[in-house]
């Protein structure tokens, strides 16, 4: 058995888990909670195995590195480092709500590498990335990524919890920022069932992508999306209420929610400034000589920075508690996506490498 099939094996147990999770978290069934955890825990031990063999399959083929180093790789090990801090989570407070919140980041990451045909193969290291420092550099920045995923989950959930009327604006960016995540879920999920593999390029990725919905040639199916999308966002927006009795079910309190979002936040911070940004300025400068190029994903990585800079100042320094600093998690989290997807879907730079 290769890495594909466990690679295979991992992505239906997440997507099964996700469902699963959802399940449990509308009906509070025992033994659909123990059914999720026991998919996810088993996923994600066939992940584990997958990267581990295709580490040991790239020495076999005279290439010799981490399988971290590409688009793909990246996505994999971000949905390993994820489902890694969810179930630490979930044995140490006991608690498998957040699944149904965790769960969908990994299944959107793993319906972009679908969508978009990410080439699979291990391949040789270009130049840029022969470095030490290389390793360092990506697992630090991945662990970070995760930790702040986290964040987010919990930081949605919080205000799921926290807002009472329609009209408050944490409760409008709740709606709206989960309704858009489940929206481009689906949309990604409409150009796989359309186009299946479409390709690897940037350009392709581009031409491609909601291309079955919100970019679709036919104008009014195009339109019938955005109507779509829009209904979908009123009506969470609308019946908002209903998931917050749901998730009050749960007996889970908001100074709960706030301590985790802090304490995964507080990890994932020293770990993203040492290895996203100290490590990478090294790397850079070994790469291309020069520490810091205004590059855009560096520029984005700069951004992400500051907005967690700026949770950590505004909550010790100013003492922001409550929905402010759940919503300033949440965005600093967008941004995060923005920089790892966004800069190679739609700018270009010296880290263009990593769309293959």
């Amino acid at each position: 058995m290769g890495s594909p099939m466990l690679f295979g094996i991992a992505e239906v147990g997440y997507f099964v888990a996700m469902m699963v999770y959802i399940g449990y978290f509308m009906f509070k069934n025992k033994s659909v909670g123990i059914t999720a955890t026991a998919l996810a825990a088993g996923a994600f031990l066939s992940q584990t195995a997958a990267l581990i063999l295709r580490w040991v399959e790239s020495y076999g083929m005279g290439i010799g590195r981490a399988p971290l180093t590409n688009l793909y790789e990246s996505l994999i090990f971000f949905v390993w480092c994820l489902m890694l801090g969810y179930l630490i989570i979930e044995f140490k407070y006991k608690n498998r709500t957040f699944g149904a919140f965790v769960t969908p980041l990994a299944g959107l990451a793993l319906g972009f590498i679908d969508l978009t045909g990410i080439s699979k193969e291990i391949e040789p290291l270009v130049p840029a990335l022969q470095s030490n420092w290389l390793l360092a550099h990506v697992t630090m920045s991945f662990i970070a990524y995760a930790a702040f995923a986290l964040a987010f989950a919990t930081g949605m959930l919080y205000l799921v919890l926290s807002t009472e009327k329609r009209s408050e604006s944490s409760y409008i960016f709740w709606t709206v920022a989960g309704s858009v995540f489940f929206i481009v879920l689906a949309a990604m999920g409409a150009d796989y069932i359309k186009f299946k593999v479409i390709g690897t390029s940037q350009e392709l990725i581009k031409g491609f992508l909601f291309k079955a919905t919100f970019r679709n040639e036919s104008g009014f199916i195009a339109l019938l999306s955005f109507v779509a999308a829009f209904a979908l966002m009123f009506f969470v927006w609308r019946y908002g209420y209903v998931l917050k009795r749901m998730v009050q079910t749960f007996n889970i309190t908001l100074d709960f929610l706030e301590d985790l979002n802090y304490k995964v936040i507080a990890v994932g911070f020293p770990i993203f400034t040492l290895g996203g940004l100290i490590f990478g300025a090294i790397w850079a400068d070994q790469a291309w000589g020069v520490y810091w190029s205004w590059d855009p994903k560096e520029t984005w990585s700069l951004i992400s920075w500051l907005v967690y800079a700026f949770y950590l100042h505004a909550r010790f320094l100013r003492g922001w508690r409550g929905n402010k600093i759940a919503v300033l998690s949440s965005i600093g989290f967008i941004t995060v996506i923005f920089t790892y997807l966004g800069v190679n879907l739609f700018l270009s730079g010296l880290h263009s490498y990593g769309e293959a």
